[in-house]
């Protein structure tokens, strides 16, 4: 009967302490990275198969940017408005009606193994142009980045404001922050427990012994 008694008990701790640890998940925590770094750019574009769509792409790089991401590349979409010249742009081509043409992209890497993925949306006119970054990703320590980051462009030199013939030469500034997770490992709350369980049984099968020899 006491051994009966026992095993019932201890079975009972044991599904409760499996059902509470396995309702344990691992804690995310996140580094914040802090950015800002301006970047010497070259603008070029050619034409897509949509008039006054642009296939574009952004060569930039820099000898001061944080973790070493000095080289900025950018391949996007844009298209001009022929009324007020202001050019809206954007990685989707589907914004744009374009199709069977890869997404666009963003890097920012270095000489290491860092890089940082993204894409990037917004509006430039003659002079000057701003829109947002969304992080999708990295590598190196940046693996699972994500965040959003503001892009602002000041031309300096805009010799074909299409970007066709020439390269429109500009001064990106990216400024921001951006996260990486960070796994923290599992309390030890359910092993602690699985112990208390083990000495709990104990001291409930000797009190039934005592009981019985009394």
């Amino acid at each position: 009967m006491m051994k009966s008694l026992y095993t019932a008990w201890v079975f009972g701790v044991t599904l409760t302490l499996v059902g509470f640890g396995s309702s344990v998940t691992k804690a995310i925590a996140q580094t914040t990275y802090p950015f800002q770094a301006t970047y010497n750019a070259e603008i070029t574009t050619k034409e897509t198969d949509i008039p006054l769509v642009l296939d574009t792409t952004v060569r930039g790089e820099t000898s001061d940017a944080p973790y070493g991401l000095t080289n900025l590349i950018i391949r996007n979409y844009s298209q001009v408005d022929p009324n007020t010249g202001v050019a809206t742009y954007n990685s989707d081509p589907a914004t744009f009606g374009l199709q069977n043409v890869p997404f666009g992209t963003l890097t920012l890497s270095g000489q290491g193994n860092d890089k940082l993925f993204g894409t990037n949306r917004g509006t430039a006119s003659l002079l000057s142009g701003s829109g947002t970054i969304s992080i999708t990703g990295g590598e190196g320590r940046f693996r699972g980045a994500t965040g959003s980051l503001d892009l602002f462009q000041t031309i300096t030199s805009n010799p074909d404001p299409t970007g066709l013939t020439a390269p429109i030469i500009s001064l990106g500034t990216i400024s921001g922050s951006f996260f990486v997770p960070k796994t923290v490992p599992e309390p030890k709350t359910v092993p602690m427990l699985v112990g208390i369980g083990v000495i709990g049984a104990g001291l409930v099968l000797k009190r039934h012994r005592r009981a019985s020899i009394v």
